[in-house]
């Protein structure tokens, strides 16, 4: 699983970049003068700050090594140039439920970039599995927790969203 590439839209990308500037530029140098402050207060031994400051640090290089794999095993899929009539990865889906006719719009994107809360679903997940392949107009049988549902598929649109200035992770 180590060299599996891993499918991502340029925002998703772009996402994990900001991360890892952040954790590098911010997080680190925070940490090590944690760790120098907590040194300075004397033995190390029953010094409970510099032990937490290193628990600190050892999460935040296990985050970096993390985020950097993911980048480096990241295969972007540009959803702009995607079209067709037929839900794929990136395809941004508008459905209506079967039972209430309540309207729903997700996209369908990797694993590491679905967020429920932002409309963003991962193309593992039930869902979306029952989307891919299917047009306009067609039913999605899901599987729930709650039971079956039925999904219409009212729309299919590729369009890759911006990232804001407020959308770092």
């Amino acid at each position: 699983m180590a060299d599996q590439r891993m499918p991502i839209t340029k925002s998703g990308l772009e996402r994990l970049k900001q991360e890892l500037k952040r954790l590098k530029a911010v997080e680190r140098p925070k940490i090590v003068k944690e760790i120098a402050e907590a040194r300075s207060h004397g033995d190390l031994s029953e010094n409970a700050e510099y032990h937490a400051a290193k628990d600190k640090q050892s999460h935040l290089e296990g985050r970096l090594l993390q985020v950097e794999d993911w980048i480096a095993r990241a295969e972007v899929i540009d959803v702009s140039k995607l079209k067709g009539d037929r839900v794929v990865f990136g395809a941004t889906v508008t459905l209506a439920d079967g039972d209430s006719g309540d309207e729903v719009r997700y996209q369908v994107v990797g694993e590491l970039e679905a967020d429920l809360k932002k409309g963003k679903i991962s193309v593992t997940s039930p869902i979306a599995r029952a989307l891919i392949g299917k047009q306009e107009g067609d039913v999605a049988q899901v599987k729930s927790p709650g039971g079956q549902r039925e999904y219409e598929i009212v729309s299919v649109e590729f369009v890759e969203e911006e990232l804001s200035a407020g959308d770092e992770a």
